[in-house]
């Protein structure tokens, strides 16, 4: 009797035991969704660039600045347009960066800068946060949008970069647009080549000791463009597009194609585009460093793109930036260079327009 009193008794406190537990991982829970909730800053949102680098106030006239602002203003507003219409983030991504490429403004596309050759040899990569597929071209000379090349690999190929002369042949039979080399020519990215080969020297189109100059900015910058963006159904992608480094030679590629370093896009952290010295941001792999700090250590944002930009590119001697949206719809944008032309919209359709280190 003694025995039976004695299970009794322990089946409750059993009983007792689970029930406690159970009670607790739900108020864990809904603490978890409450929290969750509270971290939702935006249904959508989105951040672009459009290059980081030697950007002063003193080197630059209202009327460039103006330009400037008006051509981010421009492409921001295609990429909110279509989010708050519903449409995904992968059409905001693309369809923004179009804007930008087909700009003199920056060092993509049409205003893209010359090889040692006196060619154009252009760069893109975007990623998709839902599914993590991605498409990436490197090295074109007649895609007219890479953007949409890099996009078309993702969605219509097996592979996640094509190169030269192949995904030409690659976009040709894709029925993107193709152009003549004369379509990219611009004459201040004619000039710079020539003034840095003139000098002997190979130029990162940022850097104010080798600087580019134009009639317009005394110093240099990034030309890198770039969008990341959050849609209503909570999927996150980003994509970067460039004509790289002025008077570089030999095939070179910097960070735009790469995954993971100029680009990156995964739902359950962040979005990320990079823009700067291409060969610290491949070495950092700086787009997926964000992602995977917030993802295995917890951190923000906001947290995560400081600790990568401020302490670990910047410790390696890299300079540049990046733009970034996270799945609860914050907006970060974080450089160590004087400034990063870039621009934000969030659900409320409140805009944001940046050039300086403000």
């Amino acid at each position: 009797m003694k025995k039976l009193s004695l299970l009794l008794l322990l089946s409750l406190a059993l009983f007792s035991c689970k029930n406690e537990k159970e009670l607790t991982a739900m108020s864990d829970n809904k603490t978890k969704a409450s929290d969750s909730a509270a971290l939702k800053a935006n249904d959508f949102a989105i951040i672009i660039h459009g290059g980081a680098g030697t950007i002063l106030k003193k080197n630059m006239t209202p009327e460039m600045e103006a330009a400037y602002k008006a051509t981010l203003e421009e492409a921001i507003r295609v990429g909110y347009t279509i989010l708050k219409n519903g449409g995904s983030s992968l059409d905001a991504v693309e369809k923004t960066i179009n804007v930008m490429e087909d700009s003199p403004l920056f060092n993509a596309g049409k205003g893209a800068v010359f090889t040692n050759e006196g060619t154009n040899e252009l760069d893109a990569s975007i990623m998709d946060g839902k599914t993590r597929n991605a498409g990436a071209s490197a090295g074109t000379t007649t895609v007219r949008n890479p953007i949409n090349l890099a996009r078309a690999v993702m969605e219509r190929s097996e592979h996640v970069m094509l190169s030269g002369k192949g995904a030409e042949i690659f976009a040709k039979e894709q029925g993107l647009q193709l152009v003549d080399q004369g379509y990219f020519y611009t004459e201040n990215r004619y000039k710079a080549l020539q003034k840095i080969k003139d000098s002997e020297k190979t130029e990162l189109d940022h850097d104010d000791k080798q600087a580019f100059y134009d009639p317009n900015i005394k110093d240099s910058k990034f030309g890198t463009v770039g969008c990341a963006a959050l849609d209503k159904n909570g999927n996150l992608a980003a994509g970067t597009s460039t004509g790289g480094m002025t008077n570089k030679r030999w095939g070179r590629i910097g960070d735009a194609p790469i995954i993971g370093a100029g680009t990156y896009a995964n739902n359950a952290t962040c979005a990320v585009s990079s823009t700067g010295w291409g060969e610290y941001f491949i070495r950092g792999m700086v787009a997926y460093d964000i992602s995977a700090l917030m993802d295995y250590k917890g951190i923000t944002l906001e947290a995560a793109a400081k600790e990568v930009i401020q302490s670990k590119l910047t410790n390696l001697g890299g300079t540049g930036g990046i733009v970034a949206v996270d799945k609860n719809g914050n907006l970060v944008a974080e450089f160590n260079t004087a400034g990063m032309y870039r621009a934000t919209m969030n659900d409320k359709g409140e805009l944001t327009v940046g050039i300086y280190i403000e």
